[in-house]
């Protein structure tokens, strides 16, 4: 009937994707990223979004399912991007939700997600591989399968005598290496200087989140002579300008700030902050990994290493090459 509005289809699955061997950080052991995939359907086009949610915030698998079941009539009634801000704070299940329209407006419109977004047209960019917090003999072992990494990021777990060797372990075997250190929440105030010592000495170029969300106040006047990253304590675009009088550099995650949309927001307003960016995730597929590749274009560290770490890498193997990262057009959004 003329004038009739046909829905879109909306459909959500689970996946549970494997790693090849555990990751280890700080608290935490990972063996698998529980993720969700929405596929949002118009005009016999689909746009697909992936979201692993926030582990420490409890924005796990079926909260995001739940959330995204609660908004299943207005986004199977054309919700735009911009109407999904409102609808949703930033949480995994806006972040798939989000992706998903912007592969469908990519799709519908015939124009790559990229121009859309107003970025550069996307090249290939050195990203970050990392290395679990295992004991400083492991690392020995494991980072010989890294020769090909330019840039590597290492875990800590807050232990300043023990991380000091780990950091050692890793600069030994890879003097030629870009060198970053992520801590995960894992330190105290008071072994703050500690660390500052050991990255300073073994030539780290990035210290990130070093302490708990929440005790920022801590890192004031704090000058360890290594540029400070955050991570768990700056979310979204709120908290980065609440937060990021504390650090030098923010890390962007698509599932912490509930999408592209935010994220570009937040990338903007960094900059004019005087802030330095770094792109991260959530150990998705490449699926999670292109969303982010089209804001890395903006970024100064790109962390985006996550299908590498999987058990299945055949996708991997399509989007990593000499230490880079390169998602092809057509793999997510028009060509």
């Amino acid at each position: 009937m003329a004038g009739t509005i046909i829905p879109r289809s909306l459909t959500v699955e689970k996946l549970a994707t494997r790693f090849a061997e555990p990751i280890r950080i700080a608290g935490y052991v990972f063996e698998a990223m529980p993720s969700i995939v929405a596929r949002i359907g118009e005009a016999g086009w689909t746009g697909r979004g992936e979201a692993a949610g926030v582990y420490y915030l409890g924005d796990d698998q079926q909260h995001m399912l739940d959330t995204i079941e609660q908004v299943r009539t207005q986004v199977e009634s054309r919700l735009s991007r911009a109407e999904l801000q409102h609808l949703l704070p930033p949480c995994g299940a806006r972040n798939a939700l989000d992706c998903a329209l912007w592969e469908l407006d990519s799709l519908l419109s015939g124009v790559p997600v990229w121009r859309l977004a107003n970025v550069p047209n996307p090249k290939p960019l050195v990203t970050v591989f990392t290395l679990s917090s295992d004991d400083p003999a492991v690392l020995a072992d494991k980072i010989e399968g890294l020769s090909f990494a330019r840039s590597i990021k290492l875990k800590l777990e807050g232990e300043p005598e023990i991380d000091r060797e780990r950091i050692a372990v890793v600069r030994r075997a890879r003097p030629d290496a870009w060198l970053g250190v992520d801590a995960n929440q894992g330190f105290e105030a008071a072994d703050l200087e500690q660390l500052a010592r050991a990255a300073r000495d073994h030539g780290v170029s990035l210290i990130e989140q070093p302490l708990k969300r929440g005790e920022e106040a801590a890192l004031e006047g704090w000058r360890p002579g290594v540029p400070v990253a955050a991570d768990e304590s700056i979310l979204d675009l709120t908290e980065l300008h609440e937060r990021a009088r504390y650090f030098d550099v923010v890390n962007i995650k698509l599932d912490k700030c509930g999408g592209l949309t935010e994220a570009l927001e937040m990338a903007h307003s960094a900059r004019r902050l005087g802030k330095k960016l770094m792109v991260g995730n959530m150990a998705g597929s490449a699926l999670a990994m292109a969303p982010g590749f089209v804001l890395a274009q903006l970024c100064d560290f790109v962390d985006l290493d996550g299908p590498y770490g999987h058990a299945d890498r055949s996708v991997a193997d399509q989007i990593y090459r000499d230490g880079m990262i390169f998602v092809p057009g057509g793999m997510w959004g028009a060509d």
